[in-house]
């Protein structure tokens, strides 16, 4: 394709709101949150609707350059080479790509209205704790979730059927030693602020580090094993396996 056909493909999908997608040959410039100069290779390209624009490597998730959204995008031609100027004025951010040589280029519309939800966290493992307070034991009763204190929040507040406070600490994964320091902070801000000898602490985790349960039972503490809510087990039970085929 002819540079000047790139060009016009290029300012064509900007001024239309299409995300445009470009392998190419090119440098990077940067000055912003910091300063910043690549020198010429292939790069993949992305300039979305909202004009964000990612400048990735061929490895790694992150882009190596990025502008946000509402940038400015100016297109012209150097000679024989294809120079993108990007500004976001607010921000101070400005971009300059340098291409050399286009590998390929394609623009679309896109519509995607929706938001991503985010599923089997902690605070959905406390929910469903709350909600199902047998996870944790018969004698447990939930009183309160992200109950706040000066070192964070906690994620289920309950009492047992003695009347003692139970704090529990979820984690989404292991527990390892820095879950059980995080319960016992909790726990003695607890017993500081109300004034009280006997509050129990619980980890509520899928599994635990050996020296994470030795800790616990140093401490005094306890852990149940609770995974966090699943939403995908169809994914676990359609996959076919090597010999399904």
């Amino acid at each position: 394709m002819p540079i000047e056909q790139q060009i016009i493909e290029l300012k064509e999908g900007l001024a239309k709101n299409n995300l445009v997608v470009f392998g190419a040959h090119c440098s990077v410039k940067y000055s912003g949150r910091a300063e910043s100069f690549l020198e010429f290779g292939d790069r993949l390209c992305v300039i979305k609707p909202d004009k964000t624009f990612l400048v990735h490597q061929d490895a790694g998730n992150a882009p190596v350059n990025y502008m946000r959204e509402n940038s400015m995008h100016n297109i012209i031609r150097d000679k024989e080479m294809i120079i993108i100027s990007s500004a976001h004025a607010a921000n101070k951010d400005f971009m300059e790509v340098a291409i050399k040589k286009m590998l390929f280029l394609s623009s679309h519309p896109l519509q995607d209205g929706q938001r991503i939800i985010i599923r089997g966290s902690e605070k959905d493992m406390s929910d469903m704790i709350y909600a199902n307070p047998e996870l944790i034991g018969l004698d447990f009763f939930p009183v309160s979730r992200e109950e706040q204190t000066k070192h964070g929040f906690i994620d289920v507040l309950g009492f047992d059927n003695k009347g003692n406070l139970v704090v529990v600490e979820c984690k989404r994964y292991r527990a390892d030693l820095s879950a059980v320091q995080q319960l016992r902070r909790y726990v003695e801000k607890i017993k500081k602020s109300k004034g009280i000898d006997t509050v129990r602490g619980i980890v509520a985790a899928p599994n635990i580090t050996s020296n994470a349960e030795q800790m616990l039972t140093d401490w005094g503490f306890e852990y149940r094993a609770v995974s966090p809510p699943k939403y995908h087990e169809e994914f676990d039970r359609k996959q076919r396996r090597l010999g399904d085929w």
